[in-house]
């Protein structure tokens, strides 16, 4: 038996065989075409082939998975049609003579060393895109069919799994996937997650030390994998997924009744998401509301920015989707870590402390419009509430509600229906915020709490700097006196409070939160039915004391052990 660590991406348990699938580069000949016209003229037919091959995988993954994972395809048929990658082939086919793999083969290479070297990992994923058309491109080319997975189940390991390969899984067939490279965030681990199969990836060698029919169990979560286990591995994690199983039937039960806690305290629970097709899997988990509308993922994969039309289209399609819950849409958030292939950037040392967000949205005034127009337009179509992000000031906080009265107006002029009592609200993930979030309570109608910016602005940590991840914790005293104050302030006020960051999912926080008096908890939909079922246990009154003797508490490290002590455990709850 032999125990490998990799990065878990998808949740999930499983067990089975292995089965290698040889995903290595075709071969390349390096030859000087007689004819380079005709050439030309076989790969013009292989962009045609490869196109429809994409629009057949689009529509694919449209109907089996959904609208956002299929974008991925809509990207790679934009590359086709890219006179900027489509160009320099053309040219080294006709005028230097070389052969149409030899000539993909360069441009790729040198699109591929461009995207790599950007210091930003959404630009660095763009890579995989331009791999994943070059490698169809190639086998087209050179007439390779590829094998496509088929018989028993299995858990694929492979070298790379491209999102081609990925999105045309048989699910049914698939109990998992290991890859050697990949990451948390690429198209692969996001189609992964929304397939349900359990994938760890990053594991190095993997393809050396496993050969297919080897037995295997992978741990989605951990990102544990154990070769050939021993018959001990073998039932302790059959007995963790039974448990696991057992469990999500529980959850499921809950289905249709309300998160208050025994003493009849009530709170909302809703849903984060990016992409239209996500409403769908919030509802299926019974999400009160919308918490987040994360809008950038409407900016990302396209060669220019939407127009408000195209914006219109989806808010509306997510509030009829919704009929009457709550569907709260923050406004662009783009810049930090999230940049667009078409805007340059500017360069920056500390781009999360830089132009971003709502700092960007405010230069550009435009943008920043056509948005918000989208957005009051969509509100006559369901319960629409708007929020702008990273406000630190409050001269931000009035400019960015002025742009939007004059987009009311503006609308109004036009006689365009719109919600008269549009909510709205703002992001509370800056200490600036947070500190003077008495004065931000007289000009909004909710406050939500991001806790991922704002454990990472109050505790000055780069939580992808490894050096200093550990320093980066949702326990952090600091953090917590300011979200205490952040509730008691927005109550005082008479307003309400949400909390949508990763924290409102954490089992041992949520009834620290709860006893605060959040109003709503906005998370992943996976994580829905297990909070519902946690704040179902909770007596606020018995957690008094608890609350006081974290104030009294120094360190993360004290904070996290008093409340998993109390909190986490499924025992803990049990009657």
């Amino acid at each position: 038996m032999e125990h490998i660590t990799g990065i878990g991406v998808s949740s999930g348990i499983s067990t089975g065989r292995a089965v290698l699938i040889n995903s290595e580069e075709p071969e390349i000949r390096h030859e000087k075409v007689q004819i380079p016209e005709k050439e030309w003229e076989r790969m013009g037919e292989a962009l045609k082939e490869c196109s429809r091959q994409l629009k057949e995988i689009y529509e694919q993954t449209l109907q089996n998975i959904g609208e956002g994972e299929a974008e991925i395809f809509d990207a790679h048929l934009s590359i086709l049609q890219d006179e900027e990658f489509i160009g320099p082939i053309k040219e080294l086919i006709l005028n230097e003579g070389q052969n149409a793999e030899w000539a993909v083969e360069e441009v790729r290479d040198k699109f591929i060393e461009i995207f790599e070297m950007m210091d930003n990992s959404y630009m660095q994923q763009r890579s995989t895109d331009i791999r994943d058309v070059a490698r169809r491109l190639l086998r087209i080319l050179q007439g390779i069919r590829k094998t496509e997975f088929s018989g028993e189940k299995a858990i694929i390991v492979a070298h790379d799994l491209t999102p081609s390969d990925t999105a045309q899984l048989e699910k049914d067939k698939v109990l998992g996937f290991i890859i050697e490279v990949g990451g948390v965030t690429s198209h692969s681990a996001i189609i992964a997650r929304s397939l349900g199969i359990p994938a760890v990836v990053g594991v190095k060698d993997i393809l050396e030390k496993i050969k297919t029919g080897d037995q295997l169990i992978i741990d989605g979560d951990r990102g544990d994998i154990y070769l050939n286990p021993e018959q001990q591995i073998i039932e302790k994690y059959q007995q963790k997924q039974e448990a696991y199983l057992q469990e999500q039937e529980q959850y499921q039960q809950l289905k249709g009744t309300w998160s208050t806690t025994k003493d009849g305290q009530r709170v909302k629970l809703a849903a984060n998401i990016g992409l239209l097709a996500e409403v769908d899997r919030a509802l299926e988990n019974d999400a009160e509301g919308i918490g987040l509308f994360r809008t950038e993922f409407l900016y990302m994969g396209r060669s220019d920015f939407p127009t408000e039309d195209e914006q219109f289209a989806v808010y509306q399609a997510a509030a009829q989707k919704m009929e009457g819950r709550p569907v709260i849409i923050r406004t662009l958030d783009i810049g930090g870590d999230k940049d667009l292939p078409y805007f340059k950037f500017p360069q920056e040392s500390n781009p999360f402390l830089g132009f971003r967000a709502i700092r960007f949205c405010l230069e550009r005034t435009d943008l920043f419009k056509t948005q918000l127009r989208a957005i009051i337009r969509a509100s006559n179509y369901g319960n629409i509430k708007i929020m702008f992000p990273m406000i630190s000031t409050v001269t931000e906080l009035l400019a960015a509600r002025s742009l939007l009265d004059e987009a009311k107006d503006e609308l109004q002029a036009e006689g365009i229906p719109f919600a008269e009592d549009l909510e709205v609200g703002m992001m509370m993930e800056t200490p600036a915020a947070a500190v003077i979030s008495d004065k931000f309570a007289k000009l909004v109608d909710f406050f939500s709490i991001g806790t991922n910016d704002l454990i990472q602005y109050t505790t000055v940590v780069d939580r992808m700097n490894s050096k200093v991840a550990k320093l980066y914790s949702p326990f952090n005293p600091s953090v917590l006196r300011l979200i205490k104050q952040i509730i008691e302030n927005a109550h005082k006020n008479n307003i309400w409070v949400g909390i949508c960051g990763e924290a409102a999912s954490i089992p041992a926080l949520i009834p620290y939160f709860v006893a605060l008096g959040v109003d709503e908890l906005s998370m992943s939909s996976g994580s829905i039915l297990k909070t519902k079922w946690i704040i179902q246990q909770l007596i606020i009154e018995d957690m008094e004391k608890l609350i006081e003797k974290v104030d009294e508490l120094d360190s993360p490290k004290e904070i996290k052990e008093l409340l998993e002590g109390n909190f986490t455990s499924k025992a803990s709850y049990c009657e």
